[in-house]
């Protein structure tokens, strides 16, 4: 990739989007692995990824449909609120000590940034602000706080920029993730969380343009559901574990 060039989102189906957030659901999932009752600490750095490019896949989503119809951007923010709503029990199930709201919140907001920096209408422009103040003033509260709000327009700014811009999105995930509590705690884990949270962006970004050819099953509707269900089946693998 030269340094003038921009990172795409093709129009229509695209498999390397729907390799992407299938690749960040795996990550997820093994993120979350680390509290069925075994010894995975590990898997701390993969899951990394999960929600920088759940992230990607909102600011690309909005990217691809920035001229078409806006029924489709409310459509998205619509399922993102209900299976907040909906995933808010099985998460606290599964992690009893949450001192978080679950992820979805955090992508909703997240959304309503992005999309007022695109649309540029008062109205638009105006959730956007509220969305803001919300994250600032329920940041304790919102699962990677306000810079996990500020995410998904960071990867927006990328796609009509220099691909090296991805830096900037790198530390805003930095920032989203703790960095103080990590960079504190030094051991091996945690650098290399740190590292993975910066270079997340950038792997998205390439996976998106050079991945072709490739056919994933699309992520449709239907896998909003996937986000609560995880959690009870992680659930009732820790029960049977112990």
């Amino acid at each position: 990739m030269h340094g003038t060039e921009t990172i795409p989102v093709r129009r229509g189906r695209d498999g390397a989007l729907d390799l992407l957030k299938w690749l960040a659901l795996l990550s997820m999932v093994l993120d979350h692995l680390r509290y069925i009752g075994l010894s995975l600490d590990g898997l701390y750095v993969p899951g990394r990824l999960a929600f920088p490019w759940f992230c990607l896949a909102i600011a690309a989503n909005l990217h691809r449909v920035k001229d078409g119809p806006t029924i489709f951007q409310w459509r998205y923010l619509g399922w993102l609120l209900l299976f907040s709503v909906i995933s808010e029990v099985p998460y606290r199930m599964f992690i009893e000590d949450a001192d978080t709201l679950n992820v979805l919140p955090t992508l909703a907001l997240g959304l309503l940034v992005a999309r007022g920096w695109q649309q540029k209408t008062l109205f638009d422009r105006g959730l956007a602000l509220i969305a803001l103040l919300l994250a600032a003033v329920f940041s304790s509260s919102l699962m990677f706080g306000f810079f996990g709000v500020l995410l998904p327009l960071a990867m927006l700014l990328v796609f009509s920029r220099p691909w090296y811009l991805s830096v900037l999105p790198g530390l805003v995930c930095v920032a989203a993730n703790q960095w103080q509590v990590l960079l504190n705690s030094g051991n091996l884990v945690a650098m290399l969380g740190l590292a993975t949270c910066l270079i997340a962006p950038l792997a998205g970004l390439v996976l998106l343009r050079q991945v072709t050819h490739v056919s994933p099953p699309a992520m449709r509707r239907w896998a909003y559901a996937l986000y609560p269900a995880h959690f009870l089946l992680l659930l009732l693998l820790r029960k049977v574990i112990t």
